[in-house]
């Protein structure tokens, strides 16, 4: 791992910055970030992350990090016999070839970054034909003022295998910035569900990649609910290797403030008969602002491809802004592909529908935007991360109602 690091951080000066004019980067706050204000942790941190008892109840495995370095590991007595492997790269058997083995090469300057100062890389290791009847949690927080966090988590779901990780992403009230690598890939007809659930304080940058391969006949699902941060930005790259493969992503966000959060995606057909499916959801308050980018890439040999995007946004303030730029990029034919994005306020005939029945306007908006979010929360993979999202999405709701009273 010193080798790794050290090769990782001597090719840093050759890595350009991330810059507006590029399109992966284009609508971004990231001119605004000064990494002068960031350093890495030098040491395991004394600090607990928060434990959430209702996503623990039922879990194959609970890991606690913080500032990106493990701190404990409590797999349960059936996972262990059924052979799930989990631990830090450096303790696992072979562990060096896990860096690296899913994203070759990192996509952006956070990606080198992570990859030098990466204190612990986390790998999951499901075998062949073991179904996981539980979840692994990982709940990971921010804890040191003016730390840059460079957490890692890598996922195997082998052949005929099943697993469900979430990752709950926390922080302390601290000025700090994070930057996750999750690189997973899953085996012939493996299916692994992933969930994030981002709920940093108001004063963390997050840059986060997410790199995930589908092998033949195997599905991957990945669930994010945006909810925290300053400027938060994730991107999603996933990659459809295998015939028959599904990816589907699924997403709900929550502005607030002056909050920016930010998603690009790639969904990549590299083989015969995928499918996948994107749905994202945002509401924005105040200030706040949104950014979504995607693109479905369907290459020559993918025949037979069906992909969808969907992208929708409300905006709660007329101070808000929401940018949304779907994109399509097919090099085949025998595909059905589509994609469709909306930036509009609360829908003004379904609101008076509700308020002709007698039922109050701020009553009757609130209805409306918790139905808006209901498909996302019910795709949540676990029902605990469902529960959670919409106590969260209430608070946020609660928050509006609020402020748009007068009363704060």
């Amino acid at each position: 791992m010193c080798a790794l690091r050290a090769e990782a951080a001597e090719g840093l000066a050759d890595v350009a910055p991330p810059d507006v004019d590029e399109e992966v980067w284009r609508y971004s706050r990231i001119a605004e970030l000064d990494l002068d204000r960031f350093g890495p942790s030098a040491e395991r941190p004394a600090t607990e992350p928060p434990v959430d008892a209702a996503l623990v109840e039922g879990a194959v495995a609970t890991i606690l990090v913080c500032d990106g370095w493990v701190q404990s590991i409590q797999v349960a007595e059936s996972a262990v016999e059924a052979g799930l492997l989990i631990g830090t790269v450096a303790d696992l058997e072979g562990g060096s070839e896990f860096p690296g083995a899913v994203l070759e090469a990192p996509v952006d300057f956070f990606g080198h970054l992570n990859r030098a100062f990466c204190p612990e890389p986390l790998a999951v290791v499901v075998p062949d034909g073991v179904r996981l009847d539980g979840p692994v949690v990982v709940f990971s927080h921010v804890a040191t003022e003016g730390v840059a966090a460079f957490p890692r988590l890598l996922v195997r779901c082998g052949a005929d295998a099943a697993a469900t990780v979430v990752e709950v992403q926390t922080s302390d009230d601290v000025e700090a910035l994070v930057a996750p690598v999750l690189e997973a890939v899953v085996g012939r007809a493996g299916r692994l569900r992933h969930a994030v659930l981002q709920e940093l304080g108001p004063r963390v940058w997050q840059l986060a990649h997410q790199e995930v391969h589908v092998g033949q006949e195997a599905s991957g699902e990945l669930f994010h609910a945006g909810l925290g941060g300053d400027y938060a930005r994730t991107r999603t790259d996933c990659r459809l290797v295998g015939r028959g493969a599904e990816g589907r992503i699924t997403a709900a966000y929550f502005g607030v403030g002056s909050q920016a959060l930010d998603y690009r995606t790639f969904q990549d057909h590299a083989a015969p008969d995928t499918v996948s499916d994107l749905l994202f959801k945002g509401a924005l308050d105040d200030s706040s602002r949104s950014v979504y980018t995607g693109l479905i890439r369907v290459r020559p040999e993918a025949v037979r491809t069906r992909a969808n995007q969907t992208n929708r946004n409300i905006k709660l303030s007329p101070d808000a802004w929401a940018e949304s730029v779907p994109n399509l990029e097919i090099e085949t034919d025998d595909v059905m592909c589509s994609h469709a994005s909306t930036v509009s306020p609360v829908d003004a005939d379904q609101r008076f529908y509700l308020e002709s029945r007698g039922v109050p306007t701020a009553v009757a908006e609130r209805l409306l935007l918790e139905g808006f979010f209901e498909e996302v929360v019910e795709a949540a993979p676990v029902p605990a991360v469902g529960k959670r999202l919409r106590q969260s999405l209430r608070a946020k709701l609660d928050r509006h109602e609020v402020v748009g009273s007068g009363a704060a």
